[in-house]
Formats: C-alpha cells, structure tokens, sequence
C-alpha cells in the first residue's frame, strides 16, 4: 500500500498536468493543411445511452467528449479536432452558469489564431435558446455551429454521429465565415436567429417556417443558398464579466389565465417577464390591468411575445407600460431581456430593443 501522502500528492498532481479545461486530442496525428476546430460538449441527447438499439425514449446522459469523438473517426479525414468537456447534462439543466463557462471557453478558442471554428454538441430541447443566446455574446467572425440529436448514440440508425460530422464540416469551411451562430441538424443549416425545435420526436426538427433556411447538406458538403446569412439588427452584448444573469420568467397565456403569476414571478425575484401570449401577443383585459398595477408598483419590464411557433407580436397597445417582442419567441425573448437587463438597459432602451427585432 501507498503511503496516504504520496496519494494524495499524487491527486494533486494529477489536476495540475491534467486541468478540466484542457482540450482532448481526437485524431492521432495533426495535418498542416486541414483546419483547426474545437468541439465543446454539453451533453443532450446526443451524448445519450439506452438499455437497447431499439428504445429511443427513456435515455440517460452518460456519453463524455472522447467516446463522442472516437464514433467518429472520419472527422481527423476533415478537420484536426479538440474536444472540451463543458458540462454532460440534458439540455433542460443548462443555466446560466453553465452557459456563461461556455461563452468564456468558446471566446478563448474563436480568439486563438489557429483555430478556424468551433463546434458545440447540446441537447435539442433548449438548443434554441443557448445557440440564440451565444449569436448574441459571442463577437467573432469564424463559424460557430451548434448541433445534437434526435435519437441517443445507443440506437439504431443513431442520427448524432452524421450531425457531429456536418457540424465539423461547416465549421472548416472557409464558406461559413460570418453568418453568425448556425444549427446544423438532419442535413439542414439554420440560423440561431431564427430557428425551432418544432416537433418533440421527428428527426427533421430545427426549422425556420417563415424565414428559411440558411442552407443544406449535399454529399456532406454546405452548400449555402445565399451569399449574405447575417440577422438583421443583430445586437451584441459583453458577458465577460458577468457572474450571473438577472431572472426573467415566461407565463403563457391561456383561458382564465391566473393573472396573480405576475406577482408571484415578481415577488419570487424575477427582474422582467415574458408573456407568451394568445395570438399576436395578447392577454385577457383583465391580466392587462393587474400587470399595469404591478408595473407601476415595481417598474418590472413586461414583454409580450405569442405561443404560437410563428408570427409578429407588435402593434399598437392598449397599455403605455406594454413592450412587444416582434418576431422573437417567448424564449429567445427573455435571453435578449436577461442580456439588455444584465447591461443596464432602462424600460426605454428596452422598448427601442425589442421594436427593433
């Protein structure tokens, strides 16, 4: 047995020559003339395991960076590839913390003269949000694509490994050069702008109903359909020193909606709300007095975006203190308030924010 003292010196050594940031080779050798690209993992589905090749429900997160990466051996054929361990979570436990460790770690390696893009694996159920959310902090030319799947690695006809290997695709190519943060799933490039996961089960899931895609896969080749891909009015917030963000709720509008949320959101410490409400934005006459008396009381930014995947929610409102989210989704909604909020926006800044999506 070993002395307790040379085991413990011996843990500490460990931490210090293998660190937790440090990036995983995944190909044997580097090649000069293939691109750099680091691939950040998050967890999701695609890092995901089931008891059979058949069940395709009921998964767990269990799948780290380097078994992600070795499924896909062809990826050294495209690109010399890194790996990071950022977190291995399903993608509804992806916070704020988690979120800005990511743009940190993301900003180092799309700083870095040598890396040509970067690649982040994540669950698909709030992939949306975190690819909108880093269109929105990350300020950088090079290809950032966020992917994941739809089935876990265990299954058959597993549709992670393809998605990985198109993700690293775009990313090397010299064509993906500022259009902003993309999605890449089932064959289909999307921007993080405007992209939804539209069906909880379906393969074919991320897509832009009303504004298209930005491109496709051809032979896992990206062939872009056109030449300018950048979102209008693209706002960029600076979260390098932020240690948190502020706390916005979303209620969703509904028939005898319980208007008394809108204080318990308040009360519970949410510094905004989100309404996603019915139609264009709407909410009962009632909820609208009862949200006006909250405003007034406590001056809590109050947006309204729709339920519905897709639409415009503006126009004119019955009440002064109402802000509209335009084309934004109650969700990609409250990013952008948590951003603006977190950089000391006022309600009129806000206002001039959100009229502009």
């Amino acid at each position: 047995m070993f002395p307790r003292k040379f085991l413990v010196w011996f843990a500490l050594a460990l931490c210090t020559w293998f660190p937790a940031a440090h990036a995983w080779e995944s190909c044997e050798r580097h090649v000069e003339i293939l691109p750099n690209v680091t691939i950040l993992a998050t967890g999701g589905t695609i890092a995901s395991k089931a008891s059979s090749s058949t069940q395709t429900t009921d998964y767990r997160v269990g799948v780290g960076i380097e078994a992600l990466l070795s499924a896909v051996p062809e990826i050294c054929n495209i690109s010399n590839v890194s790996g990071m361990q950022v977190s291995n979570v399903d993608s509804a436990s992806i916070n704020t913390t988690i979120l800005l460790d990511l743009t940190s770690r993301l900003t180092a390696e799309l700083t870095s003269s040598t890396v040509h893009g970067v690649v982040v694996t994540h669950g698909t159920d709030t992939l949306e949000e975190t690819a909108f959310f880093l269109d929105l902090v990350l300020d950088s030319e090079k290809p950032v694509v966020i992917t994941g799947a739809m089935r876990p690695s265990t299954a058959l006809s597993a549709d992670g490994p393809l998605n990985l290997y198109q993700a690293v695709k775009l990313a090397a190519s010299s064509v993906a050069y500022g259009r902003g943060v993309m999605v890449a799933l089932n064959d289909r490039i999307g921007s993080a702008y405007t992209s939804t996961k539209n069906n909880a089960n379906s393969l074919d899931t991320f897509h832009a109903t009303e504004q298209g895609q930005l491109g496709f896969f051809i032979n896992q080749v990206p062939k872009f359909y056109d030449t300018s891909s950048k979102p209008r009015n693209k706002t960029y917030f600076d979260v390098s020193r932020q240690k948190t963000l502020p706390p916005v709720d979303i209620l969703y509008g509904h028939q005898d909606s319980n208007s008394h949320l809108i204080r318990a959101s308040i009360e519970s410490g949410a510094k905004g709300i989100i309404f996603a409400g019915v139609g264009a934005g709407g909410w009962s006459l009632d909820g609208l007095k009862y949200a006006q008396t909250m405003y007034n009381r406590t001056g809590v930014p109050m947006i309204f975006s729709r339920r519905t995947n897709d639409g415009f929610a503006g126009g004119d409102s019955i009440y002064s203190f109402q802000m509209t989210s335009g084309f934004l989704s109650p969700q990609k909604a409250r990013i952008m308030l948590q951003l603006a909020l977190s950089a000391g926006y006022k309600n009129d800044e806000i206002r001039e924010l959100f009229d502009s999506q």
